[in-house]
């Protein structure tokens, strides 16, 4: 039986004929995980003292000053030696992944915070390994020529880009369509304010006195650019039907807004009901929808989402909107206006929708709500996003994914180095795209089927 010995490293002579090249970068990693989890395999050497097995092992433990190291003698010298040699180095080139049981493995150490580098794969190798996980598949050996972007809009990674060249060509489409989200609200949002602009762009603090400086040619670009409405992007909503929905299926928006969420449903052959308090968006979204997709109107219901199982009774496969942040935007002067309320009642408000809208989701099914974090009067974060997670999870839906999305920087190059100088805020450029889940994963698949991309034309 084989033994095996510690032996001091400066004794072992790697093989003068080894055919095996190790770069430094491959011994890197291999220091990593022997710093991680040990030493867990024995250097083979030969009779005549050559290692035959190990060379990168040896290498790893000089990096690490690791004086003395396991080793196993074998009873192979000379040719013999180097055969052996040869047939471990190629024998380790047959083996083949497992690619189910791959993918596996991979989420689960993602699930667990396991530092990935540690398997001696980094970024660009994983997403390769995964992508080759989709293509062998056998349900997926169609899919060996397409990229993730030609499978799934994008790549389906946690961070979504809107500011790549695709992505805004996609938009263009979109909007070429008739799509003008912002007709029916422009004139009443808090942007318009030139007063309260003015004292944003020039950081007024808390007891009014300025912190900044900027003069009116700086203002009035920043006016040029803040002037009109939030418009929710279509390539972003394409994006979360297609993932996270299917054709055919009833959507729920508890705050609609513009024609955006309505108008993307209903060419994705959805049913889309959004509810909105503002009579004028709710006409001007009607006149669109008659305009762009009047075989499959999306219907538009002017009401209080607080009266959501009255104003649009039933069930749903899918919940997504887009709430106000508080009072960022200020859309109407009604009361019962999320944007009017003082921040208490409306995250009791919120919330209260929140769950009226998740009861009426089918069990298997996702919700899902794009938000970003706003500050107090202070300056600090009223910690929305959190918020937000909190009322779905105690309505019963389980936070799934979280995605950024990164935004076009706007007037940031204008605005942001004045209002970091006078307070350290870093200019904001993200929002949070937030995905819940009810029910078992375990039947997503069964559900879901298929992602299914349109086909836009020029």
């Amino acid at each position: 039986m084989l033994k095996i010995v510690n032996v001091k490293t400066e004794y072992l002579k790697p093989h003068p004929k080894n055919p095996r090249i190790h770069p430094d970068s491959a011994v890197e990693k291999l220091d990593q995980s022997i710093k991680e989890f040990g030493w867990t395999n024995p250097v083979l050497v030969s009779k005549d003292g050559f290692v035959l097995a190990g060379h990168a092992r040896l290498k790893a433990a000089e990096k690490a000053g690791i004086e003395e190291v396991p080793v196993i003698y074998l009873p192979l010298e000379g040719a013999r030696a180097e055969a052996y040699m040869v047939a471990d180095n190629r024998l380790q080139d047959e083996t083949l992944w497992d690619f189910e049981l791959l993918e596996e493995l991979l989420m689960e150490f993602g699930d667990k915070d396991i530092d990935l580098s540690f398997t001696g794969l980094d970024e660009s190798e994983i997403n390769g390994l995964l992508q080759e996980v989709e293509i062998n598949m056998p349900e997926n050996k169609e899919a060996e020529s397409l990229s993730l972007a030609d499978r799934f809009l994008v790549p389906p990674f946690s961070v979504l880009d809107s500011r790549k060249g695709e992505w805004q060509e996609r938009k263009r489409r979109w909007l070429s369509l008739g799509i003008e989200s912002e007709v029916g609200r422009d004139e009443n949002l808090a942007f318009d304010n030139d007063e309260r602009l003015w004292a944003l762009t020039k950081g007024i603090s808390n007891k009014g006195h300025m912190q900044d400086k900027m003069n009116r040619s700086q203002f009035d670009k920043v006016k040029a650019h803040k002037k009109g409405t939030s418009v929710f992007d279509p390539v972003l909503c394409e994006i979360i039907y297609t993932w996270f929905s299917f054709k055919g299926a009833k959507i729920l928006d508890p705050f609609a807004g513009g024609s955006v969420r309505g108008v993307v449903a209903s060419i994705l052959n959805m049913e889309y009901t959004g509810i909105d308090l503002n009579k004028k968006q709710i006409e001007a979204n009607i006149k669109q929808g008659r305009k762009i997709t009047p075989k499959n109107m999306p219907l538009w219901v002017c009401g209080d989402s607080k009266d959501i199982k009255t104003l649009a009774d039933g069930e749903y496969d899918f919940v997504f909107s887009c709430p106000p942040y508080h009072d960022l935007e200020v859309y109407t002067d009604d009361n019962r206006d999320l944007s009017n309320m003082n921040y208490d009642t409306f995250l009791t408000t919120y919330r209260h929708i929140i769950k009226e809208s998740a009861s009426m989701l089918k069990v298997n099914r996702f919700a899902c709500f794009v938000v970003g974090d706003v500050r107090d009067k202070k300056g600090f974060y009223k910690n929305f996003v959190s918020k937000t997670i909190d009322a779905f999870e105690e309505a019963g839906l389980r936070l799934y994914n979280e995605i950024i999305l990164i935004t076009a920087v706007g007037t940031l190059p204008i605005t942001a180095g004045g209002i970091f100088k006078s307070g350290r805020k870093v200019g904001k450029m993200h929002q949070n795209v937030l995905v819940f889940y009810k029910g078992d994963i375990k039947q997503i698949k069964e559900t879901f089927g298929e992602v299914s991309v349109l086909e836009m034309g020029d």
